[in-house]
């Protein structure tokens, strides 16, 4: 991250989201605080299993989902505070590419359309101009300009992303929310993809927010990592410390996950995490890790631990630091 400034671009702090449920006074506790500060120009990606509140994080923090309590900062203006009215002008600065590229495209809208149409909502440029962007639009993304008159299910997966990466990058956007953006695509197109997201914030100099789970496509693409853990950060720091000495339990068994490539190593010890990740309805006590961690004391059974900065780090952890084996 040596060419990413320190500028503070959004920061969120003491981010809660609950979802009702159908029964009174339940609900699914999807967010915990969460504090998390992204910088211009980086890539931050937010990691977890599945559950664990990535996707629900990064749509809250872009206001496609309300935060039930806790504040979003952006450029230092709360928008978590704004009406409607006064964020509409900040929508097209904060874009989002989603993770199936076969769903997210309307199949009754021309390409063309579907990459023109939120120039069209935030009154950018005239018709004429619209038509030409498109095209040059396409163009970045790989595609021919010949294919804004197609449809999206002319398409295959990987054009349909790019058709999506298209739309995203139209109004010129500060913020991308990446949304598991290669998972749905074949292992030999995702490079490409994920080689076109680092080019286009090469060229425009993009903030990401990457969510995903493929522990090999986040340590190509990120500068820093956040872990999540049913909806709490369990830890944030670049991806060269995360990937070589994590500090939180539960980012440590994340990386005893990753598949070895070399035969040798196959058959040295693994630590495998055992047990179900609890109900998001009803969380445990303590800190929400310690059902499943074989390291959790009295301690962390009772006291939720605080995210605090240890060793450069931000980690949530009553015994972060020590060695656990």
């Amino acid at each position: 991250m040596s060419e990413v400034k320190h500028e503070v671009l959004l920061q969120a702090k003491g981010i809660y989201k609950n979802f009702e449920t159908s029964k009174k006074d339940q609900a699914v506790h999807a967010l915990t605080n969460v504090d998390l500060t992204l910088y211009r120009g980086e890539t931050l990606a937010l990691v977890g299993e599945s559950g664990c509140g990535k996707s629900t994080l990064g749509r809250t923090l872009i206001r496609m989902l309300p935060a039930t309590r806790g504040s979003v900062t952006f450029e230092g203006q709360n928008i978590t505070a704004m009406k409607d009215k006064e964020f509409a002008p900040l929508r097209r600065r904060m874009q989002m590419v989603f993770q199936d590229p076969y769903a997210s495209l309307d199949p009754r809208m021309t390409v063309g359309s579907i990459i023109e149409e939120g120039m069209i909502i935030h009154n950018m440029y005239d018709a004429k101009r619209r038509q030409e962007r498109v095209a040059e639009l396409l163009s970045i993304v790989g595609l021919n300009r010949e294919h804004a008159n197609r449809f999206p299910h002319e398409f295959s997966g990987g054009q349909r992303q790019r058709i999506g990466i298209a739309r995203a990058i139209a109004l010129q956007p500060d913020l991308i929310v990446c949304d598991e953006p290669v998972s749905a695509l074949d292992v030999s197109v995702q490079s490409q993809v994920l080689n076109l997201l680092k080019d286009l914030q090469k060229q425009y100099g993009l903030t990401y927010l990457f969510i995903g789970h493929d522990l090999s496509v986040i340590n190509f693409i990120a500068d820093r990592v956040c872990v999540m853990f049913l909806g709490h950060v369990c830890e944030v720091a670049t991806k060269e410390e995360l990937y070589s000495r994590p500090m939180h339990p539960y980012t440590a068994f994340l990386m005893d996950a990753i598949p070895q490539a070399d035969p040798h190593r196959r058959n040295q010890h693994r630590r495998v995490l055992m047990g179900e990740v609890p109900s998001p309805v009803n969380l445990p006590s303590g800190c929400c890790f310690h059902t499943r961690c074989p390291y959790a004391t009295e301690r962390c059974r009772t006291e939720v631990p605080e995210l605090r900065e240890w060793d450069g780090r931000m980690v949530a952890c009553h015994r972060a630091g020590e060695n656990w084996d």
